[in-house]
């Protein structure tokens, strides 16, 4: 059974989404939930109830319940039970969600899994949703670990993260990465990309989590989910309204940051 995890209490709200936290009990490595805290924020900041619900082993999907979803990351042993568990009956409304071009944000674990297949370090295939055309190997001996930035060109926005992962994952042709590697590991050894985008799915291997250093990105898949429910036409703060003196400075130190390397 579904249930809620966490809830706004704003005293006259403008507006109200409901947020699908997939496997939030399971899969939550190295802080992911902090980027459920984020949505929150933002959502909050836009005058709008925020409710999170988590959908995990047994439950059902209801792909016209939900505005926003959440995936987190998680370690070989948790995508192993999910995979053998419940993504059958996840696929499909899932997969009809995605293609409403509804939002959903998905990280490392939850990334690889919403692709045709992730292999283990021990070389084990784990199955995943199928969904998306994009499928990870492995690199075995190795792992890309550290810092990154990346830049997407289309949205003219610069992404600083943290990646540990052994998973190198190859984007479909429908597929775009969600950002140009400027350093770090990124996808896969290959071809300098980090994460995809798929109408409004993101995935990426940041970790951190990455909405609290990226909060453009938190903005843009809240007000994609405000003005799929609400209207395009709705009045929503711009982002720069709503962000914090101390957001701004966390802004200028990655601006220096960027202009030292």
């Amino acid at each position: 059974m579904t249930y809620i995890s966490l809830k706004s209490n704003l005293e006259h709200p403008k507006f109200d989404l409901t947020v699908a936290h997939l496997y939030g009990d399971l899969m939550n490595t190295y802080g992911d939930n902090g980027n459920i805290l984020m949505l929150k924020y933002v959502g909050e900041k836009l005058g709008c109830e925020m409710t999170f619900e988590i959908v995990s082993l047994g439950d059902r999907f209801d792909k016209e319940r939900y505005d926003l979803v959440f995936w987190g990351g998680g370690q070989d042993y948790e995508q192993e039970i999910i995979a053998d568990g419940s993504l059958s009956a996840l696929t499909e409304p899932l997969k009809s969600y995605i293609e409403a071009d509804k939002p959903l944000l998905a990280i490392c674990g939850g990334y690889q899994m919403l692709g045709q297949y992730y292999v283990n370090a021990s070389g084990h295939k784990i199955a995943g949703t199928g969904i998306l055309g994009h499928y990870t190997e492995n690199l075995r001996t190795d792992r890309f670990i550290g810092d990154i930035e990346t830049h997407n060109d289309e949205f003219g926005e610069t992404y600083y993260g943290f990646e540990n992962h052994s998973g190198i994952t190859y984007l479909s042709e429908d597929e775009k990465p969600l950002g140009r590697v400027v350093y770090g590991g990124g996808n896969n050894p290959d071809d300098d990309t980090e994460g995809l985008i798929y109408k409004n799915t993101f995935g990426t291997y940041f970790h951190g989590p990455i909405l609290s250093r990226n909060s453009r990105l938190a903005y843009r898949l809240v007000t994609t989910a405000l003005r799929q429910k609400y209207g395009q036409s709705i009045l929503l703060p711009s982002f720069e309204e709503i962000l914090s003196d101390e957001e701004k400075g966390q802004n200028i130190t990655d601006i220096k940051r960027k202009s030292e390397k």
